[in-house]
């Protein structure tokens, strides 16, 4: 205890080494910051790096569910005593099918003879989300319709590409959607869905239009 060495003058930094020491430990906490804090919590990509690590898109849904959480919480707060969120079980309107199967979606619009160039067809359990996509290029235009079977969802239809995002439109509540979808740029344009009720759902997409691809993204 008493016979520890005691450093020299001489062997402790001088201040320009603290001070160059400081100034690269805050040059590379902001890299850190700029490329990976802000693309994987706010969805916020000035660098582009977040894209083409995949942070940006995690960063977009941790976005949009602290949004929705908020909005929920809006809600009972308006709502004293009732701890579900009063999102109406809304049966949506009869779906005429290509294939004739017995499904449901809005085909106000459309006529039901029409060919769509992809459908998808998945259930989401109480709080589960999901996401597809569709790879647009810019100005190209795709038309959707979807429906829920048996409740309703909270939906974000948004896009993302090249450092770039943007959000299309958002509801709570919605047993059903369509219209046309316009890249604003080159990259994924898709819709976010999550089932906030307390009972499974069926979800139905159809899509066609000017696209080379659509994914689901989880």
């Amino acid at each position: 205890m008493y016979n520890s060495n005691v450093p020299s003058r001489a062997e402790l930094p001088s201040s320009k080494q603290l001070l160059r020491s400081t100034i690269i430990a805050a040059v590379s906490a902001a890299v850190l910051l700029i490329t990976v804090i802000l693309p994987a919590e706010y969805g916020i990509d000035p660098t582009g790096v977040g894209g083409v690590l995949r942070l940006t898109e995690m960063g977009e849904i941790k976005t949009q569910l602290a949004a929705e959480v908020a909005a929920d919480a809006a809600v009972d707060a308006q709502s004293p005593g009732s701890g579900a969120s009063p999102l109406p079980a809304q049966e949506p309107p009869a779906l005429a099918m290509n294939s004739g199967a017995a499904t449901a979606a809005p085909l106000a619009s459309v006529p039901a003879q029409a060919t769509w160039k992809d459908e998808e067809r998945f259930t989401l359990s109480p709080g589960q989300g999901i996401e597809i996509k569709l790879v647009m290029k810019e100005g190209a235009k795709a038309e959707y319709v979807w429906a829920v079977i048996g409740g309703v969802v909270n939906y974000d239809t948004h896009g993302d590409g090249g450092g770039r995002s943007i959000s299309y439109e958002k509801g709570r509540g919605v047993p059903e959607d369509e219209g046309v979808l316009t890249a604003a740029f080159t990259g994924n344009h898709g819709w976010f869905w999550r089932n906030r009720g307390e009972a499974n759902v069926d979800v139905v997409l159809r899509t066609r239009g000017d696209y080379s691809e659509l994914k689901r993204v989880q």
